[in-house]
């Protein structure tokens, strides 16, 4: 599924994925800054829950994001699928300038939401403008192409990650969440190795990729994302590899991002932080 296209006269609005574990006490800096790009003390946020079998998921963000300053938040409560066709639920989610979706499962946005009106309205706000974000299943879903589930480890096997389709929102990068926490290099390198066009995207917990108009991407948080750039890739043994065996990749690029540090989904050139004299 390809993005939303842009009308001439719009810019695309930003895009959040949130690595997970996000700080939403002390010092929220992820939370602060996607308020600040949905529009800032004019932000008006919907919370979509539909990762999370919680009952109190919604509520709980409805209240950080209350707590933060934005007097407009609410919450979409897509349980089902017949939900997704809610006419006054649709409107509600027009009227937003952020929308951003929890953790949980993955795969339960996608079966909840895949193909359903709402779907076609978040990616149409935000090909006109709108921030969309989400943390950890709520991050996996924001791309094209999402990483359903598969086993951890820092060497890539055949078979170790599942796809399944996403929003659509972008179709430059793949996302994993919880990376350095659960060891997730090897399954972010074996979905690559199927189809080396998108850059790679752990996000450490506590820590958010902004991926601006412009498809560049911001970092920010306390711990650290990897970018994993195959496009020069010069051999993958992935067509050959029996399911379960190490595949051979060869040629690939990657960089550590910290809080602070770009990166240019288009030229595909990193920036570090600007460093701090003491």
């Amino acid at each position: 599924m390809s993005p939303a296209k842009v009308d001439n006269d719009r810019q695309r609005g930003w895009i959040v994925p949130v690595g997970g574990a996000e700080d939403k006490e002390a010092d929220t800096a992820i939370l602060k800054r996607f308020i600040e790009v949905s529009g800032g003390k004019r932000a008006r946020i919907a919370i979509i829950p539909t990762a999370s079998v919680l009952s109190d998921t919604g509520r709980r963000y409805e209240k950080i994001f209350s707590r933060l300053g934005v007097k407009d938040v609410f919450v979409l409560p897509y349980l089902k699928r017949a939900d997704a066709d809610d006419e006054d639920l649709l409107k509600k989610l027009d009227e937003a300038t952020g929308i951003f979706l929890t953790g949980g499962n993955q795969l339960r946005i996608s079966a909840i939401l895949g193909g359903t009106p709402v779907a076609k309205a978040i990616r149409r706000l935000n090909a006109k403008g709108v921030t969309v974000g989400g943390t950890s299943a709520g991050a996996a879903i924001l791309s094209e192409h999402m990483i359903a589930h598969g086993e951890g480890g820092a060497t890539p096997h055949a078979g170790q990650a599942s796809l399944a389709p996403g929003l659509g929102l972008t179709n430059r990068v793949v996302i994993d969440q919880h990376f350095r926490q659960r060891d997730r290099l090897g399954r972010l390198l074996s979905a690559l190795s199927y189809n080396p066009f998108a850059v790679g995207l752990g996000l450490d917990e506590d820590t958010a990729a902004f991926i601006d108009p412009h498809n560049v991407l911001h970092v920010t948080g306390s711990d650290a994302i990897t970018v994993v750039d195959p496009a020069e890739i010069e051999y993958s043994s992935m067509p050959s590899t029996p399911v379960g065996k190490p595949v051979c990749l060869t040629n690939v690029k990657m960089h550590i991002l910290t809080d602070g540090g770009s990166f240019d989904l288009k030229s595909r050139r990193p920036t570090p932080p600007t460093a701090v004299e003491d």
